[in-house]
């Protein structure tokens, strides 16, 4: 408690019953809670957490979260492989709250660096369309990886400002999460250097501004009887209720379901706040120009000859072209010209010389059913440490590309040659 700013600790004071003070205070000297979420994009969750050593109990507002008491779970093979999603346990309960169902447009709207979007993508399971935004571009592009490496199929991640985006996609969307930015008094054990070294009443105050501007924006977005969510990691009543007096003040057709604030000594993690609404009035679900799709014969071609050689059926149906780099993307997504984009469906490989060469994305999309050639690997087999420190290893396989498995889940893809398995793992994702 001595760390925290002592005007945090009157707003607390003055916000909290005295009754509660004690045990709001005292959370600061105990370790955070971590959680960790399964991926059911990559199979299905328990069978997943079976793999699994490390999970403990199951988070009550998420089905598939996990607290855990390791440091480090992106150590794991599973980790890499994308079965699990690192996610602080208070924060996995915004989510749900927005009720995604298959098939329907869904927009989070500050995305980075991932945690709610790729939690979104288990809700729809492939289906529908998944706006992933991030306006700071350094973040967009870790937003970007972990749409990646969960193997995300049907998202578009972009990196724009609200005010672009509410030009671009009137009423266009079925359901919008807004993750603003914030004070962060929620990350004040998660991490305390940066959250306590930026914490002021003044950043209270152009945190609050600045969500009640993306507020704004996301509104328009949605279409009638559409849903949004609104969360923050901070505990301050101008960035959480005040900001939801205001915006129901200024938007007449929003209503608002529930809201609840998760504190830290009530609660099993570091806090959050989440409100919900629906919107009663205002334009029925737009649709937007379709992007068109351009691809040369060669390149398909040549695409097709490696699409026989490695899976067992068919995987791609809707390929877009640049510059030599082919693409799955989401059926009828939208045009994207002119907009800041970072991914699109995933990336199939590029053609060169006439030869196709699959990309990471790809091997990250796939399960090994799909594939005809598959080195799967028990996680205990020392194999696995070597191809992810970028190694080559061992494996009797038909020569041609592979994909290397980790207790049958893809980690990444290798090219198999009179029984070793060449390393084709990106060198910024290996373990040295």
């Amino acid at each position: 408690m001595e760390r925290l700013p002592q005007k945090f600790i009157k707003r607390m004071k003055k916000q909290l019953p005295e009754s509660e003070w004690e045990a709001f205070f005292a959370v600061y000297g105990k370790k955070p809670f971590k959680g960790v979420r399964i991926n059911t994009l990559k199979g299905e969750r328990d069978e997943i957490a079976q793999s699994v050593a490390f999970l403990g109990k199951g988070v009550p507002w998420e089905k598939n979260g996990y607290y855990t008491d390791l440091e480090k779970v992106g150590a794991s093979p599973l980790h890499h492989a994308g079965l699990l999603y690192s996610q602080e346990p208070s924060a996995m309960s915004a989510v749900p709250l927005l009720e995604v169902q298959k098939g329907e447009r869904v927009l989070d709207l500050c995305s980075a660096p991932g945690g709610k979007a790729t939690q979104i993508a288990s809700y729809l399971g492939g289906t529908g369309l998944l706006v992933a935004n991030e306006p700071y571009s350094a973040r967009a592009k870790i937003l970007s990886q972990n749409i990646e490496r969960l193997g995300v199929k049907n998202a578009v991640v972009l990196s724009e400002l609200p005010e672009t985006l509410s030009t671009r996609f009137p009423a266009y969307f079925d359901k919008i999460l807004i993750d603003a930015p914030c004070s962060g008094e929620g990350m004040f054990r998660k991490n305390a250097d940066e959250a306590l070294s930026e914490w002021s009443e003044e950043n209270i105050r152009l945190c609050a501004v600045r969500q009640g501007r993306i507020l704004d924006e996301g509104t328009k977005m949605l279409k009638k009887g559409g849903r949004l969510v609104y969360s923050t990691c901070t505990f301050s009543k101008e960035e959480d209720e005040g900001q939801v007096r205001d915006y129901l003040s200024l938007h007449p057709e929003m209503r608002l379901i529930k809201s609840e604030k998760l504190y830290p000594h009530k609660i099993d993690g570091e806090g959050h706040f989440v409100a919900v609404f629906e919107k009663l009035d205002g334009e029925e679900k737009r649709e937007l120009k379709a992007h068109k799709n351009k691809v040369s014969l060669q390149s398909e071609r040549a695409y097709r000859d490696f699409e026989k050689s490695f899976f067992h059926t068919p995987f791609a149906s809707n390929i877009h072209e640049v510059n030599g780099a082919l693409y799955e993307v989401p059926q009828g997504v939208f045009d994207w010209q002119g907009l800041q984009i970072l991914r699109v469906g995933v990336k199939l490989g590029e053609v060169k010389n006439g030869r196709f060469e699959p990309s990471h994305a790809l091997a990250m999309s796939v399960k090994k059913a799909e594939c005809k050639n598959a080195l799967d690997l028990a996680l205990d087999d020392l194999r696995v440490e070597k191809y992810l420190r970028g190694e080559t290893v061992n494996g009797e396989l038909s020569n041609g590309w592979c994909v290397v498995c980790a207790n049958g889940y893809p980690l990444g893809l290798g090219k198999a040659v009179n029984g070793v398995v060449k390393n084709h793992l990106p060198k910024g994702l290996r373990n040295f």
